[in-house]
């Protein structure tokens, strides 16, 4: 089988890697908030559009196929701002093993 040849020069978009903060709210609750963990340059790729719900509201849901050079602290959870749009990661991987690239699943927060 063939090693997958990620191109570099398809990383022509700018992200901020972010990480999901859960504080108090003050009241017994939780508030959610972002913080900045790096810059990076990304390939966002539009993967599936499928419908779902949430609260009982009809949406789609967007997935995508984000990949980025390798490093150490990105993990599911977190998230890529690209725009104003929100990309969180369901799960990453470094798709030929050779430790330079991941390929981040990820779906579009609405």
């Amino acid at each position: 089988m063939a090693p997958l040849f990620l191109d570099p020069g398809l990383l022509r978009k700018r992200a901020l890697l972010q990480r999901k903060l859960i504080g108090s709210d003050g009241m017994g609750g939780a508030e959610e908030s972002w913080s900045e963990v790096a810059e990076l340059s990304v390939h966002v790729e539009p993967v599936t559009m499928a419908p779902g719900e949430r609260l009982d509201q009809h949406e789609a849901i967007l997935t995508h196929r984000v990949i980025c050079r390798a490093r150490g602290d990105i993990e599911r959870g977190m998230a890529f701002a690209v725009g104003s749009r929100r990309l969180t990661i369901l799960s990453v991987h470094d798709p030929d093993e050779s430790g330079r690239y991941l390929v981040c699943r990820c779906t579009e927060e609405t």
